[in-house]
């Protein structure tokens, strides 16, 4: 039996947290503590608040973050990144560079002998058509190629103020849980397993902590944050467990 853990939301760069190095010196603290008994790592979108990848420059700074990584993969731990929907814009640096397992879509995943879906959960099942469309625009290879063309020193700052933006935007509009009948990522699951069983299914994303059971053999876990949840999911022997080091 293995050891899996599953982090998201750590948003490094946001300007929501004062002291960004700190910040940045806690997530790579917990990669320590992981990676000393983890068959597998899992960072299940929006790690960054911002990032692109040009063909000569990435985002400045996370270079502590990113030399841990590069630290877990050169020892073989697998690292996986989902991308998330503010950090979708990775074109090859992340995996050639720092050997992460770069996913961007849903994958399912059988660990521990369990069946796990896992995703950052942006886009599943929701309504919202601004950001459908808006998501649709990021997605699109002609935006990307598009926003290549500006010079790395402007696009990366408006960038991270448009990150930032959004950022702010969603902490007004936010909501906690919405109810088992509500939560579009439960509604989601609640979908799949019609054609699909599965024993877990692992999201971020929505910034809140959950641990449903809403079928006879399945779950959804909502990993909350690295923010102010400092939340993160352990699957071993025993199942999934959420672990808060939030104040």
């Amino acid at each position: 039996m293995g050891k899996y853990y599953f982090l998201s939301d750590s948003h490094l760069g946001t300007d929501a947290v004062k002291n960004k190095r700190l910040h940045e010196q806690k997530l790579v603290c917990w990669l320590d503590m992981a990676q000393k008994d983890a068959t597998e790592i899992f960072l299940v979108g929006d790690i960054f608040d911002f990032w692109f990848e040009y063909k000569s420059a990435v985002s400045k700074g996370f270079n502590r973050l990113l030399g841990k990584l590069c630290e877990i993969t050169d020892r073989g731990v697998p690292v996986h990144f989902f991308i998330g929907n503010h950090d979708l814009w990775t074109f090859g640096y992340l995996a050639d560079e720092i050997g992460l397992i770069v996913h961007k879509k849903p994958e399912i995943f059988t660990l521990n002998g369990k069946q796990i879906f896992i995703a950052h959960g942006d886009g599943l099942n929701d309504d919202n058509h601004s950001f459908k469309f808006a998501r649709s625009l990021f997605h699109s290879k002609l935006m990307q190629r598009i926003f290549a063309c500006i010079h790395p020193s402007i696009g990366l700052y408006v960038g991270q103020k448009w990150s930032n933006h959004n950022r702010r935007k969603h902490d007004r509009q936010s909501t906690g849980f919405m109810g088992e009948d509500r939560e579009p990522l439960v509604l989601f699951a609640k979908k799949f397993i019609r054609s699909q069983p599965m024993d877990f299914f692992i999201f971020g994303h929505r910034h809140i902590l959950l641990n449903l059971q809403f079928a006879q053999s399945s779950r959804v876990i909502m990993l909350g944050d690295f923010i102010k949840e400092f939340s993160y999911a352990v699957l071993d022997e025993n199942g999934v467990e959420i672990v808060s080091n939030g104040q």
